[in-house]
């Protein structure tokens, strides 16, 4: 199994899709028979692609990317959690991103990533990461999860002084952050470049503080654009196969011209160490996100108040379209923007604000960069024909999504007992007829061939308890599998309600 690792002293597991990857071995071509024409000529570059050296940009950009230091103390529940350490405490308790720290070193961790309960532990963690100053002030921006939970932040220059740094704002949606040091004298800074202009197969430096070691520098291409890790509602990463490791999480990649046109946040790996697939959140997105962090200390984003799932080519056959594009509506929440434009379930959203919306994902991000108060039109599908509908997009409300997706990829707890869950609201009770004195999490997906599935766990069936611990929402859920696995338990125990009925049902945990 590949896993998605986060970059600081800690690392990230989602489920992820296999990648194939070729070579040409010995630099030949294997086969038969003359090579054609268009094979057999060279393809021409020019010069300026293809630099003896990057020794003059890294000379230029170097000074002003920092190395970040964040002691955090950990809460009582973190504190008893077996092998707890610095690792997997960037990320808020009970997200997928937890357990591949422990994976990796089991109880070996290296002595500046032993968290409390280890060996002459300290009651505290020390975390590094990197980040990148992006103003003679002394604005730095890094990833969330470098310095979320963090009590004392340091920014460590490239001179080696060292500055205390406090929080302006973060955005775990986007896993960004932006600090403020002071300084007597105005600092190094790099500027953003225009990430939209970056092409697969450009050249990219990614310059950071992996694994500690201080300042390091390495270089590759931009290998794809648009990838959608599943690590949050705004997925839009640069993958990029410059070298980067745990460390480098929040440090800048540059283009040719020393332009950031990235932030590094995570890698693919299925074993912690650089394998030359790593994710950058694009300039384009973090530098509007950092704008508004700096000027508001947090991020206000367009709601529409709608529950959304991808459209597949049976869905698409069935509605009479021709190509499964657009997102499906499967809910719409009382007295939201949705609901005042008249949105349906069953209506699919094909455009939002004069733009396509090629694949599900693409209407989280379009709604999200509107402003609250703007007027904007949308192209439905609906009852076999295209119409139009406006809407006034609102401000995202505590606690909501923008458009949440209903058929997200299940986190590494849904994985192991092969169902996926949804909290319980208004909106989900009334379409699924689950009364209000019912508590927990209902299944929104079992996967056929799953541990749960085998069990005769269903679609709408509700988890109330796992054991005698009450389930409120998914991230009890996450929690309780994992102290079951950290426990070493094979199964847990569910009490699930079924259309008023309870019964417990062991399910097995199935390992990653």
């Amino acid at each position: 199994m590949k896993l998605i690792t986060h970059l600081k002293g800690r690392t990230a597991m989602v489920a992820a899709s296999a990648i194939l990857s070729t070579s040409i071995l010995g630099g030949a071509l294997v086969g038969s028979g003359a090579l054609p024409a268009y094979a057999q000529a060279p393809i021409q570059t020019p010069q300026a692609q293809t630099p003896a050296s990057f020794r003059d940009i890294v000379k230029k950009v170097t000074p002003a990317v920092v190395n970040i230091s964040t002691t955090v103390k950990p809460n009582r529940s973190e504190a008893a959690r077996p092998g707890q350490g610095p690792g997997q405490m960037p990320f808020p308790e009970g997200t997928p991103f937890d357990e591949f720290f422990k994976r990796f070193f089991g109880e070996n961790l290296p002595p500046q990533f032993r968290g409390p309960g280890g060996p002459g532990s300290s009651g505290e963690a020390h975390a590094l990461g990197s980040g990148f100053i992006i103003s003679p002030e002394g604005y730095v921006v890094t990833n969330n999860h470098v310095v979320e939970n963090g009590t004392d932040i340091l920014v460590i220059l490239n001179d080696k002084s060292e500055l205390k740094a406090e929080v302006v704002g973060t955005d775990p949606k986007t896993d960004l952050a932006l600090l403020k040091v002071k300084s007597d004298k105005p600092l190094p800074y790099v500027a953003w470049g225009d990430s939209e202009k970056t092409e697969v197969g450009d050249w990219v430096l990614a310059v950071g503080n992996p694994f500690g070691l201080g300042g390091s520098v390495t270089a590759g291409i931009v290998s794809a654009r648009g990838r959608d890790i599943q690590a949050g509602p705004f997925d839009d990463f640069l993958q990029i196969d410059a070298p980067i490791n745990r460390g480098n999480s929040g440090g800048p990649s540059f283009n040719a011209n020393g332009e950031v046109i990235g932030v590094n946040t995570a890698i693919f790996s299925p074993s912690g160490g650089n394998i030359g697939i790593g994710f950058a959140v694009p300039a384009n997105m973090a530098k509007d996100v950092i704008a508004q962090l700096r000027e508001h200390g947090s991020v206000e984003r367009g709601w529409l108040g709608v529950s959304i799932q991808p459209v597949t080519d049976d869905i698409a056959d069935s509605l009479g379209l021709e190509n499964s594009e657009g997102a499906l509506v499967a809910s719409v929440q009382p007295d939201s923007p949705a609901a005042k434009a008249g949105l349906r379930p069953g209506d699919v959203i094909l455009s939002f604000a004069g733009k396509p919306v090629s694949e599900m994902r693409t209407l989280p991000r379009l709604v999200a960069d509107t402003k609250a108060g703007e007027q904007v039109s949308m192209s439905v599908w609906r009852d076999g024909k295209q119409t139009s509908l406006k809407t006034e997009v609102a401000k995202t409300p505590a606690q909501q999504q923008v458009a949440s997706a209903t058929s997200q990829q299940p986190d590494a707890s849904g994985a192991s007992l092969g169902v996926t869950v949804a909290s319980l609201n208004e909106d989900v009770r009334g379409r699924l007829g689950i009364p209000d004195d019912v508590k927990g999490v209902v299944v929104v997906d079992v996967q056929a061939d799953g541990p749960a599935a085998s069990k005769g766990i269903q679609r709408g069936d509700v988890i109330a308890r796992i054991g005698n611990t009450p389930v409120q929402s998914p991230e009890d859920l996450r929690k309780q599998v994992r102290e079951a696995t950290d426990g070493g338990r094979k199964a847990v125990l569910l009490l699930v309600n079924r259309q008023g009925e309870e019964r417990f049902v062991a399910v097995p945990v199935r390992s990653a």
